[in-house]
């Protein structure tokens, strides 16, 4: 009876375990998915690399830029900056502010 009570137990824990596995890679994912928001015109080389596509070179071209030319208002505008295409534009898309 012991042994019964034993195996229930275990193919219950069994049954239960993948399941909230899933719902922790579930839940990883998504805070992982949720970018902070980087405004473009103020921010430094080092936020600027945490956007995706973005290394030193371009986020450094993002600086000159608007150095030069004036701050961004609209991410459409990130297309001028040398380096960034119509591609990268979509992916900065929603993680960017100005």
């Amino acid at each position: 009876m012991k042994f019964l009570a034993l195996i229930v137990v275990v193919l219950g824990l069994a049954i239960s375990l993948p399941s909230s596995a899933a719902v922790t890679k579930t839940e990883a994912a998504e805070s992982m998915n949720k970018v902070q928001l980087v405004n473009v015109n103020q921010a430094t080389v080092e936020q600027l690399t945490q956007l995706p596509g973005i290394g030193k070179s371009k986020a450094q071209a993002i600086i000159d830029y608007r150095t030069k030319q004036g701050k961004f208002k609209s991410v459409a505008d990130l297309a001028q900056v040398k380096g960034i295409g119509d591609k990268l534009v979509a992916k900065l898309d929603g993680k960017v502010t100005f």
